[in-house]
């Protein structure tokens, strides 16, 4: 078993809702009274409705009101230190990206399918790291650039998503703005460039390493390329590739550039992919940050101390922000943060349990522990929506969410969710709270609208939980929406 971390994850619950510390039960004797928490049926609705007529253009006017913001709060800097404090704003993707759904249950049905194909790529790159797969064993994915440019084939198995989260930088000197995926589950930051060989439809025009004083090619030997999971040489330079399970790749020159956060500062020289042949599903976004916990990942480079984001509604036109060094909330739940020692991507936290309605769910202790083998555990990760626990787990939570729901009208399930009710004749509704606990008896209460998620315009809503296959579990970020989650990069992780 992993020992307890010295470093942790704090979450705050912003703006409108407020933590429940619970202690643990002491006996099972107890006095047992029932925690609810009311969901605003009409609200969702309403914002369902707004988000699928949402013109992305508006954007624009925000993005000017948030520039002005930084204006007055920071002033400009330039630093690689680790005590500079950044942030960035962050945008839900229907706020950028107008698929023109029609209908809501589609938009929800699109998201789900990205969101499976996600959580399956994330499987598959654990697997490949506790299978201990060789680079000489992965099979390359053709592309348009000449394969004996790469020296070393490339998985198509794995896959981070097209991203559901969207923040915006500038890159070069002086600095281009671009609209970047937020991921917590990659480390490999890269974006579009010119010359193109092929190129997707992105929101921002696409980068000009010409027009960039900044832009500086790796060598070969450069301990970046050499970090690289799949690395080849050309002409003396770096080249890199990126390959994702639904078939989307980037491959071009690796890299560094000027990395501008707003207003609030700059750092030089992060290494980053200058992509000239990108294809798939990541349009709109320029690109994608990676802030995982591996050595080539936006929070590794630039030596951050803590990161922090606070995720609005992806229904929401409204933005956030992403924070860099900032300090820690002090009404804050802690978790220990945990590191797999086979994969040092993602961000596992030390769950004990999971209350509904006030009742701790019976659960083995061993159903989110992270084993000496590297298996089970679970991770908090931005890029994953629905969040998904190992199948016991998940069975005894949603079977106690359905025996203290028996007064509600229950529905027929919705792709990969199976217990749905009918609040169509409903304005708000009394449900039992969900809460993760975490040692020390601290908990943490979603907001029932991170757990009751409407899926059409009718007013059938879902218990936005589902099962696992896989020893792993998954926080996503569903759940996370409404929550300031801070990750303590200072101090040690305890491995597996």
């Amino acid at each position: 078993m992993a020992t307890t971390s010295q470093a942790f994850l704090f979450f705050t619950i912003a703006i409108s809702f407020s933590l429940t510390f619970l202690p643990s039960p002491s006996s099972s004797s107890r006095t047992f009274t029932t925690e609810t928490t009311v969901l605003d049926v009409s609200s969702s609705l309403l914002q369902a409705q707004k988000i699928l007529t949402f013109n992305p253009e508006m954007l624009q006017t925000s993005l000017l009101q948030d520039e002005e913001e930084q204006k007055l709060h920071t002033t400009p800097s330039s630093s690689s230190s680790s005590s500079s404090s950044f942030f960035v704003h962050l945008h839900p993707r229907e706020s950028l990206i107008n698929a023109q759904h029609g209908e809501y249950k589609n938009l929800v049905l699109t998201r789900l399918q990205r969101d499976s194909a996600r959580v399956n790529s994330l499987f598959t790159k654990l697997e490949l790291a506790l299978n201990q797969v060789n680079k000489s064993d992965l099979h390359p994915t053709q592309t348009e650039v000449q394969l004996e440019d790469l020296s070393t084939p490339v998985s198509s198995g794995i896959s981070q998503g097209s991203g559901e989260y969207f923040t915006r930088i500038g890159v070069g000197q002086p600095p281009q703005p671009f609209y970047m995926v937020l991921d917590t589950g990659s480390d490999v930051n890269w974006l579009q460039c010119q010359p193109c060989s092929d190129c997707y439809q992105q929101s921002d025009p696409i980068f000009n390493p010409v027009r960039s004083s900044s832009y500086g090619p790796l060598t070969c030997e450069a301990q970046q390329c050499q970090a690289l999971d799949v690395s080849a040489c050309r002409n003396g330079k770096c080249l890199y590739q990126v390959s994702y399970g639904d078939g989307s790749f980037t491959v071009g020159e690796y890299v560094t550039e000027t990395v501008s956060f707003g207003n609030s500062g700059s750092v030089n020289r992060v290494a980053m992919g200058c992509g000239h042949d990108n294809e798939g599903l990541f349009v709109g976004a320029a690109g994608l940050l990676g802030l995982g916990g591996g050595s080539l990942s936006l929070t590794s480079q630039i030596k951050a101390s803590s990161f922090s984001y606070c995720l609005v509604d992806r229904d929401s036109s409204k933005s956030s922000t992403l924070e860099f060094n900032s300090a820690s909330p002090g009404d804050s739940v802690n978790a220990a943060l945990l590191r797999n020692s086979k994969v040092d991507t993602f961000y596992y936290v030390g769950l004990t349990g999971i209350s509904v309605g006030g009742r701790t769910v019976s659960l083995p202790p061993s159903s989110f522990a992270l084993d000496q083998s590297g298996r089970g555990g679970i991770i908090v990760d931005c890029g994953t929506a629905v969040t998904r626990l190992q199948t016991q787990a998940y069975n005894a939570v949603r079977d106690e969410f359905v025996r203290q729901t028996r007064n509600l009208r229950s529905t027929s399930g919705f792709a990969l969710f199976d217990t749905c009710y009918d609040f169509s004749s409903l304005k708000s509704v009394t449900v039992p709270t969900v809460s993760f606990q975490f040692s020390g008896g601290k908990s943490w209460a979603l907001p029932a609208k991170n757990y009751l998620i409407p899926v059409d315009s009718a007013g059938t809503f879902c218990f936005a939980f589902a099962p696992s296959s896989q020893s792993l579990s998954i926080i996503g970020n569903v759940q996370q929406q409404g929550t300031r989650v801070s990750f303590d990069l200072a101090n040690s992780y305890s491995a597996a």
